[in-house]
């Protein structure tokens, strides 16, 4: 029997109610949580943001198509880079030949997050003009998606790279994730703003679920997978931004039927790591001719950080 979207999410939601026994009490907002749906072979994530994202998508002056792409990728970061088992950092990267040069979000195990968006307005208002909400591909043309994993210093960098494809970036990562993990795996994010009585906030969300492998004990998870899949689509954008909804509400309203366990969540906040110890480093890497230019007539040189539009006025060093 073949049973439409509207049906079963109404029937999803008849059932939500029951006690939430296989679930803890989630905080609301600037999270990330693993869950693992009982007796199945599916295993996730759903990250929830507010404050952080906010915060990082309100330091420059982007127009909504790029913020929301920038949200994306915050969610994204968030999702994947709870993962990590070790000390180190995620950096999620998008660039193309479109009106957004790149999107870039790193995320470092401490549950810190930040990000920017290079565009060119002249290129994006032409696009809008034909296309008034455009996707990824639309904002970043052609061009790769690439997710980054840095264990430090004395570590090799793994990267994986794949091309834009789909109007998301959920869609790259599902790609990336089929390409360079062969692991199955389905992304929803939602990016919005959001008035909950305090005036229009940006949020952002997201959930991912993946297939574990076959095994000689659990046999087959093909059925599985497909059943899992089926109740990931009943997920509306809405309910991953909407701050009144907890993150344990929306798993137990989406799995319940066999029960979810939700483990203990990680904290998220918009941090850079931008300081003026990493400032002077970077200017003694320049030549005294070089430095030299880029004096002020206060006889300053200024450094803005692209990720968090601190700037720093800095005394030249001797000779510069």
């Amino acid at each position: 029997m073949r049973v439409s979207a509207t049906a079963r999410n109404r029937a999803r939601d008849s059932l939500y109610g029951r006690a939430m026994t296989d679930t803890v009490n989630l905080p609301a907002d600037d999270l990330v949580a693993a869950f693992q749906i009982e007796g199945w072979p599916v295993r996730g994530r759903i990250v929830r943001l507010g404050d952080a994202v906010h915060e990082i998508l309100t330091r420059h002056d982007y127009p909504p198509s790029v913020a929301n792409l920038l949200g994306e990728a915050c969610a994204l970061a968030g999702l994947v880079g709870s993962s990590l088992k070790f000390d180190g950092w995620l950096i999620v990267q998008a660039q193309g030949d479109g009106p957004v040069a790149y999107v870039v979000v790193d995320y470092d195990t401490e549950g810190s997050l930040r990000g920017y968006c290079r565009f060119d307005a002249a290129r994006l208002e032409a696009l809008l003009t034909d296309t008034p909400r455009p996707g990824a591909r639309d904002l970043l043309g052609q061009g790769l998606f690439i997710m980054t994993i840095d264990q430090g210093a004395d570590m090799d960098r793994y990267q994986g790279v794949t091309s834009i494809e789909g109007d998301t970036l959920a869609l790259c990562a599902e790609e990336y994730f089929a390409r360079s993990e062969q692991t199955p795996t389905r992304i929803r994010l939602a990016v919005g703003q959001v008035d909950a009585g305090d005036g229009a906030r940006w949020r952002a969300g997201g959930l991912l679920i993946q297939n574990i492998a076959s095994d000689e004990t659990r046999g087959s998870t093909e059925d599985a997978w497909v059943r899992a899949q089926a109740l990931f689509e009943t997920t509306r954008e809405h309910e991953l931004l909407d701050p009144t909804l907890p993150s344990d509400t929306l798993l137990w309203r989406l799995f319940n039927e066999d029960g979810v366990r939700v483990f203990e969540p990680r904290p998220l906040q918009a941090f850079c790591r931008c300081s003026e110890e990493r400032i002077v480093t970077v200017l003694a890497s320049f030549s005294g001719e070089e430095r030299a230019e880029m004096i002020e007539p206060d006889g300053k040189i200024r450094v803005t950080c692209e990720y968090c539009s601190r700037v720093y006025a800095m005394t030249p060093p001797a000779g510069a």
